[in-house]
C-alpha cells in the first residue's frame, strides 16, 4: 500500500477508523447483507463501498428511500451493530496506517473521526490494540451531519484544541475524503479495492 504522506510535520493527526486503521469493511459488508436482506431489501457491494464513512442511521434512511422499505434507523442501526460485533475476532489492522499512529503516539495530538457508533468504535480500535493511543475519539453520536460534511473533523480538531489547517486526515471513503477538504484539512487517502461493478 502506498500512501501518499505531505511532506510537512502536521499539529493535529485525525483517523478514520473503519478501512483505514481497521480493515473492517468486508466484515461491515456481511453484517449489512444479513440485516438489510432480512428487512426485504437488498444492499449491492458497490454501493456500500460508495456509501463509506456515511453515518450509520444515514444509511438506514438511505436504504429505506432507495428501496422502499421502513427500517429503523437507530433499532436498525444497533441490530446490525450487533451482527457486525458477532465478527470482530476477524478485525486485522490496516498496518501501514496503524504504523504511523504507532509512531505519532503520545508525540502528537491524534483523533480517531468515525461515522460509526462509539461502542462499535472503540471496540474495534480495542481489537488491534490502538484504543488508548486517541486524545479524543469523535463517533456518531458526537454530531448532527455527517461525512461528507466536515462536522466529524472539525469536531475533532475542537476536542484536539489543533486549528483545522494544522490537521491532516487518513481516509479511505469519497465522503471521508470530500469532508476533509470542507474542513480545510490536508488528507491522505487510504486505497482499498471495493468492487467496481454495482
Amino acid at each position: 500500500m502506498q500512501l501518499q504522506i505531505p511532506d510537512r510535520r502536521f499539529a493535529g493527526y485525525i483517523f478514520d477508523c473503519d478501512g483505514t486503521l481497521a480493515d473492517t469493511m468486508p466484515l461491515h459488508y456481511r453484517a449489512w447483507k444479513r440485516f438489510v436482506e432480512e428487512n426485504g431489501g437488498e444492499f449491492p457491494e458497490a454501493l456500500f463501498y460508495q456509501l463509506g464513512g456515511v453515518p450509520t442511521g444515514k444509511i438506514i434512511e438511505h436504504l429505506n428511500e432507495r428501496q422502499g422499505l421502513k427500517m429503523d434507523p437507530q433499532a436498525g442501526g444497533e441490530r446490525k451493530e450487533g451482527y457486525f460485533m458477532e465478527l470482530i475476532a476477524e478485525v486485522q489492522a490496516i498496518e501501514p496506517v496503524l504504523l504511523i499512529a504507532r509512531q505519532l503516539r503520545g508525540s502528537v495530538p491524534m483523533a480517531v473521526a468515525s461515522g460509526g457508533y462509539r461502542k462499535y468504535v472503540e471496540h474495534t480500535l480495542e481489537a488491534i490494540g490502538a484504543k488508548d493511543w486517541f486524545d479524543a475519539i469523535v463517533c456518531a453520536e458526537d454530531y448532527t451531519r455527517g461525512k461528507p460534511f466536515p462536522d466529524p473533523f472539525l469536531e475533532a480538531a475542537r476536542r484536539l484544541g489543533v486549528p483545522p489547517g494544522d490537521c491532516v486526515v487518513f481516509e479511505d471513503s469519497p465522503a471521508g475524503v470530500e469532508a476533509a477538504e470542507a474542513a480545510g484539512m490536508a488528507c491522505v487517502f487510504v486505497p482499498s479495492a471495493p468492487p467496481v461493478a454495482a
